[in-house]
């Protein structure tokens, strides 16, 4: 099997912490990476504070393939980012030459006044590649492992396109799902017993409220096909086993 190609989310910004804002960009970021077979293994929040900020990114890039940042790239004081990433880096950070010609470019066509505050969005760390931002041009940037883009959904969603041309994709997880009309309670005995004899396989279980009473869904999911349909059939057998005995006993 190829090594597993792994991710990790950094949100930046006082105000999730805060509850101002509530974040939308860890679930589309969890299904992108997904869809592309690498795992999206930790996500952190960290308050606009430098030393924070520095602290988890090289915490994280040593950990996993990839970062991804979002948040802190505006023109405002507290939009530090760009500056955290140098100091993670220990690199310099200057107005990048095409970041300012997008932004000069940009300005002039709505009409916008390119002041010192609009042209801190062009501070890029030495070294770093810019990210495409079709939304609002001012552009992200990638550094070594590392994907810096924008807080606001659709922008960062509009970035992604962009990065998605620059990782490497890994074997995709492969998902089978089975509804048990009993509790967690019920199967997680015999549901462990088929995890330890299938370690290649993932399996979860997810209750809810059905119509009728307690409900359970085991969702089992692998990169290993064979094993994958062998824990299937273990988990439905057991499924369906749990079932008649539960009739007898008078579930409904």
């Amino acid at each position: 099997m190829p090594k597993t190609v792994t991710a990790a989310m950094l949100a930046i910004g006082d105000e999730l912490l805060s509850g101002r804002t509530k974040d939308r960009n860890i679930g589309y970021l969890a299904d992108f990476l997904t869809l592309k077979g690498i795992d999206l293994k930790e996500v952190r929040i960290v308050a606009d504070d430098e030393a924070a900020i520095v602290e988890a990114l090289n915490a994280l890039r040593e950990r996993y393939t990839y970062v991804f940042t979002s948040g802190g790239i505006g023109p405002t004081h507290d939009d530090i980012t760009a500056d955290a990433v140098a100091a993670a880096f220990e690199v310099e950070i200057d107005h990048d030459p095409k970041a300012v010609d997008i932004l000069l470019t940009y300005f002039q066509e709505i009409g916008r006044e390119p002041n010192e505050a609009r042209m801190r969005m062009a501070r890029i760390p030495k070294g770093a590649s810019l990210i495409d931002n079709p939304v609002s041009r001012a552009p992200g940037f990638q550094m070594g492992n590392v994907f810096v883009m924008a807080g606001v959904p659709k922008i960062m969603n509009a970035m992604m396109d962009d990065v998605a041309k620059r990782l490497t994709r890994g074997i995709p997880m492969v998902m089978r799902q089975i509804e048990f009309r009993g509790g967690e309670g019920d199967c997680a005995k015999p549901l462990g017993e088929i995890q330890k004899r299938f370690p290649a396989v993932v399996i979860g279980s997810y209750p809810f409220q059905a119509a009728d009473g307690f409900a359970t869904n085991l969702v089992l999911r692998s990169r290993d096909s064979d094993a994958l349909e062998q824990a299937f059939d273990a988990v439905r057998a057991m499924a369906a086993d749990l079932t008649q005995q539960g009739k007898a006993r008078g579930w409904s």
